[in-house]
Parts: C-alpha cells; structure tokens; sequence
C-alpha cells in the first residue's frame, strides 16, 4: 500500500504533474500577452494602496490576498527552499524564480475567472472557486470537474490543511523547548492541539470575514518578523551575498561545479527546484481562487494583480530570502540529504546562536496555524459546493478535531493521501482554465484597455477606487 502511495504521489507530485501545471503556464502566459510583466507595475501599487485602506464593509481586496496567502505561505518557504538546495544545489532556487514567473499568471488567471464567476452566499459574502466557474460558465456536461475538485478539496484540507500543519507547529514548539534544555510531551501535544483546535473554530465559525481578518493580521505579521530575521542575516554577511546570487544562476546550469560534484546535473537542479517552487505557491491548483472570490471588487482583473503579488511575496520574497540566509551564512550544506526545517534552523543559529530557535519557532506556529485558516474555508467551501451552505458548521468541527488528531496521532498513510489529494485537484482545476482561457484573455485585454485609458487622460493608477467599475 505505502509503496503504491509513493508511485502515486511521485506522478501527482513529480515530473509529469510538473510538466501538466508548468504547461498550462506558458500558454496562459502567452495568450494574455505575459500579463504577469505587463500588470506587474499595476499589481505592485494595488498590493501598496490596499495596504493603506481600511474598509469594514465585507472582505477588502488585501484580506482577500492575506487568506491566499496563509494558505500558501508556510512551512515551504522555511523547510522547502532548504531541501530544494540541498537535493539539486543552489541553481534549483533559480528554477524556483522561473516556476514563480509562470505562477503569477496562473494564480492572475485563478482569481480573475475566479471573481467573474462567483455567486453571493446566503451570508451575504461571495462564494467562487473553480467549482463555480464550472457551474457558471461550462455548462452541465463539465459538472463532474466541480464535483471531483471539490471531495479532492475536502480530502485535502483535513491533512494538509490542518493534520500536517499541527505536526509542524508542535515539531517546532517541541525544537525551541530541546534548545532551553527541556523534553518533548504527548500530554502537551494533546493541550495545544485543542488549544488550537478551539481557536480554529472561533475564527471559522466567523465566517470569511473574520477568516481575512485574521489571516489580515496573522500573515503580515508572521512574513514581516521573518523577513526582518532574514535581514539581519543578510546585513551580517553581506559580503556573501554576490557569491550566493552567483551560485544560484550558475548552479542552474551546471550544479557539480558548485556542488562539487555531489548533486548531479542541470536536470537534476531543475526537477527539484521547480516541484518546490509549485508546491510552496500551490499555482495551479486553483485553491487560491476561493479566496480571492470573496474580495470586494467590481472588475474580476483587479483581484487578478493580488494573484499576480501572492505568488511575488510567497516565492520571490519569502523564499529568496530563505535561500540567501541558508547560502550566505557559511554553514556546510548536507548536498542530496533532505533534512527540510533543520538545515535553515542551522542557518540562522550560524549567525544569531541557539536562541534563535524560540523567534524562528514562533514565526513557524503563526504560519502554520495561519494555513489551517486558509485551508479551513477552502474545505469548508467544497463542502458546501457538494452537500449545500448548511454545512458549514458540521465541517468546522470536524476540521477542529482532525487538528485535535494530528496533535496525538502520527499516521504517515492519512498524510499520504491527503497530500495525494492536493495535488490531485491541479488536473481539473487545469482543464478549467484551459476551457475558461478565451474568457481570461477577454477580461485582460479589456482591463489593460482600461488602465491605458485612465492613464492617457492623466489619471494614475494610485487613486482608483478598487470597488467601482474604472
């Protein structure tokens, strides 16, 4: 059984699936016209202006991106960058960079078909996904997509989405307590499970608005004190920094020169680089879209510029800066030996000592606990595309006990399989675009005409209101 869920998830998650979601990129790319370079400079003052905005009136444009981005900003970015240097050298992380480039535009083309096909909840708030692009704008015959995404969807959010994330938070509580001498306990595992389990509750049964309000306050929060423990690394050994991006570029091309022969060839750096760069912004699997169609926007391409920012902060940034610690701080890096979390924890303890690992634990927790948010109302959300809106309740008990569960159990064939299912919602998520892709071109060169007329007439893109038609 266990060697069959290896296969499975070697294809789901390995060069075939690659090819299938990095496809899709370069013709979405394409047919909009590379939107991702074109709207970046757009995307980049949206991303800006949302941050001095404050609207009580439903879920912002920017609380919409903060629930994507819990979702996706996580243990990938601390963990997955590490072992992606470690099993194809320094030049994965350039492959990294052109998945990150591709992404953009799948997640601009998630969220904008996203926005124009969503339908209003009895709540009152917007319900989108590709499950409702699907019954919006494929017609009946394409139903058994929405249905399939949506059980892969449940599937996943009770163990990626919270089984997995405990075991990462208590990993990391349980390495901090080691660090101050102490010893690992099944009963404490069990106290924060249900200390977390109950805090998922109160935010889910909130709804989406109190879900972006807290990923609101709990991602920029979590990135921003990460970001500054990067950056006191970076300032520290600055003089390492030319030699890593040199490393990086060249590595891409030929990883035995600066592996010294340990990871094999460029291939190898690609392979790796690139799974890692699709698996820690989940560009493609369409999950994204649920959150971004709750954002209060009349023009679906104006919550497509958060997509494009999503994948910039979760890859570009985040994981740049995660690579750059690892490379520039003089630690000897185990090549073709994937110890995830360890090797960026011995990163930082190179540069600021042991204490380090109680801030790093911390940041680790938020953004653990942060994507069992998101991915609580991406479940929540199939759940009610398949057994109806008053399921909502029932599900988030449930999500709240496999949290409980995952605290006590450790049982690698759950896990197996729900990370089975989260890739397995790429293939329909992908047909969707693909079928939804004369659409996505219409609205981008629709909202590219309008952006260009506002210009010309002297108006600048800082002062548009994102809720009312340009």
């Amino acid at each position: 059984m266990i060697k069959l869920l290896d296969a499975v998830n070697g294809f789901v998650w390995g060069v075939p699936g690659l090819i299938l979601i990095l496809s899709v990129g370069i013709l979405l790319s394409v047919r909009t016209g590379w939107v991702q370079l074109r709207l970046f400079p757009a995307a980049l003052k949206a991303f800006l202006l949302s941050l001095r905005k404050s609207d009580n009136r439903g879920v912002s444009s920017y609380k919409a991106l903060c629930t994507a981005l819990a979702a996706t900003v996580g243990t990938g970015n601390l963990a997955g960058v590490a072992g992606a240097i470690a099993l194809g050298g320094p030049g994965a992380v350039f492959w990294m960079w052109i998945c990150a480039l591709l992404g953009m535009t799948t997640k601009f083309a998630e969220a904008v078909l996203s926005v124009r096909y969503r339908v209003k909840g009895n709540d009152g708030t917007y319900l989108g996904g590709p499950m409702y692009i699907v019954r919006q704008g494929m017609g009946r015959k394409w139903q058994p997509l929405a249905a399939i995404y949506c059980f892969f969807g449940v599937v996943a959010a009770f163990g990626v989405g919270s089984a997995t994330q405990i075991n990462t938070v208590l990993g990391g509580i349980n390495g901090a307590v080691r660090s101050l001498g102490g010893g690992e306990s099944d009963f404490m595992n069990l106290l924060i499970g249900i200390a977390l389990a109950i805090l998922l509750a109160l935010v889910l049964l909130g709804g989406a608005k109190r879900i972006g309000s807290a990923a609101a306050f709990l991602v920029p929060f979590a990135s921003l004190f990460y970001i500054l423990l990067c950056l006191g690394v970076l300032v520290l050994r600055a003089e390492a920094i030319p030699n890593a991006v040199v490393a990086i570029v060249s590595g891409a091309f030929n990883s035995k020169a600066v592996t010294g022969g340990v990871v094999g060839s460029i291939f190898v750096a690609l392979r790796v680089g690139a799974c890692r760069g699709v698996f820690t912004n989940e560009a493609g699997m369409g999950t994204a879209g649920i959150a971004h169609a709750a954002a209060d926007v009349s023009q679906p391409a104006q919550q497509g510029l958060m997509g494009i920012m999503e994948v910039f902060i979760d890859t570009i940034v985040i994981c740049t800066m995660t690579a750059l610690v690892i490379l520039c701080s003089g630690i000897s890096i185990p090549y073709g030996q994937d110890l995830g979390i360890q090797i960026t924890a011995d990163a930082f303890s190179e540069i600021y000592g042991s204490w380090v690992h109680i801030p790093l634990a911390f940041t680790l927790c938020c953004l653990a606990f942060a994507t069992i948010i998101g991915w609580g109302l991406y479940g929540a959300r199939c759940a009610q595309f398949l057994f109806g809106q008053n399921v909502w309740q029932k599900f988030v008990w449930l999500q709240a006990g496999s949290v409980v569960l995952g605290a006590v159990l450790s049982t690698g064939t759950v896990w197996s399989l729900s990370e089975i299912a989260n890739g397995l919602m790429a293939i329909p998520n992908l047909i969707i675009l693909l079928y939804s892709c004369p659409e996505l071109v219409k609205l981008t060169v629709n909202y590219k005409n309008i952006i260009g007329t506002k210009v010309a007439s002297g108006g600048t893109y800082e002062n548009f209101d994102q809720r009312k038609p340009l």
